[in-house]
């Protein structure tokens, strides 16, 4: 956080916005600085954000309001906003029915490597404030500490080469498939353990990798009406390649761009499978292109899950 961050998040007016959770109230001061973090989330930049936060504030101060509810204040907001743009109006109500979801949210982004599952968790995650976003590479890691490469050869391979653990006298699609298959099974496990105690805590959560695959996590859980699996891929074969020069660019990838480009026919061989599997369970397939268009198509495929699910 830059220093002109620090002095509008110490503007604190003395005027209480009132909270009722789950039948309790809460009194908390109103923040400038925080309604203008809020604000900056639907694209329109800190200094609108900051102007728009500074306009409801004045419009408390002549009104005379010592108190005001969440809902009261989040409907100024709307009012401002709308007045600015429509769009960004409606984007920032969107989020706002997600964000106050009574239920814990578990939001599962699958897709093959290098179609940005990590990079597009985190924005989520920070459009819908979420503090948990789980890896399944990450699992697989632990899992690979738990577990010797002697007993599970298979998840000491990377999804789109497990498939050099199956004894074959050539590779094919199927074949890659059938590692890919097998490497998601091994580490599924972990997977539907964080969902569970996700669950039971009551807690949301973003999990992310290759290793969601629609028709693969225990039907059970997947019955939850909490639970909503997005699908990303990179249609675009070039754009796909582009993703991993990207990331091999940064100084903390180990990896080097010639694995994946040695490998980027099996990758695209496992994006076409998990495509195939969500269209077979009707799961949310989104092409990432652009990342705020992404966003936004998550955002809203989200909200649609929510509404029809009834979980607001």
């Amino acid at each position: 956080i830059n220093f002109i961050d620090l002095i509008i998040f110490n503007v604190i007016l003395m005027i209480k916005v009132n909270t009722i959770v789950d039948g309790k109230e809460y009194v908390e001061p109103f923040s400038k600085g925080i309604m203008a973090k809020s604000l900056n989330v639907p694209y329109i930049g800190s200094k609108m954000a900051y102007e728009l936060a500074s306009e409801i504030e004045e419009e408390l101060i002549r009104n005379n309001v010592s108190m005001v509810s969440r809902d009261e204040l989040s409907n100024m907001v709307l009012d401002h906003l709308t007045s600015v743009d429509p769009k960004i109006a409606e984007k920032y109500k969107n989020l706002s029915i997600i964000r106050n979801s009574k239920k814990p949210l578990i939001i599962l982004i699958g897709g093959a490597s290098g179609v940005g599952t990590s990079s597009m968790a985190l924005e989520l995650a920070n459009r819908l404030r979420l503090k948990n976003i789980i890896s399944t590479d990450m699992i697989r890691e632990v899992m690979r500490k738990c577990v010797s490469k002697e007993l599970s050869p298979i998840i000491h391979k990377s999804s789109y080469n497990a498939y050099e653990t199956i004894e074959s006298h050539s590779i094919d699609d199927d074949l890659i498939t059938g590692g890919f298959i097998a490497h998601v099974n091994a580490v599924k496990v972990g997977i539907e353990a964080i969902i569970e105690r996700s669950i039971k805590e009551g807690i949301s959560t973003i999990i992310e990798g290759v290793h969601i695959v629609p028709g693969f996590i225990n039907k059970e859980l997947m019955d939850n009406n909490n639970i909503v699996m997005l699908i990303l891929t990179v249609e675009d074969e070039e754009l796909h390649k582009q993703h991993f020069y990207s990331r091999c660019s940064q100084p903390w990838v180990k990896r080097s761009i010639e694995t994946y480009m040695d490998n980027f026919d099996s990758i695209r061989t496992t994006q076409d499978f998990l495509v195939e599997q969500a269209k077979i369970h009707d799961s949310y397939i989104i092409d990432n292109v652009e990342i705020n268009e992404t966003i936004d198509f998550m955002v809203n495929d989200i909200l649609e899950f929510v509404g029809v699910n009834d979980v607001k």
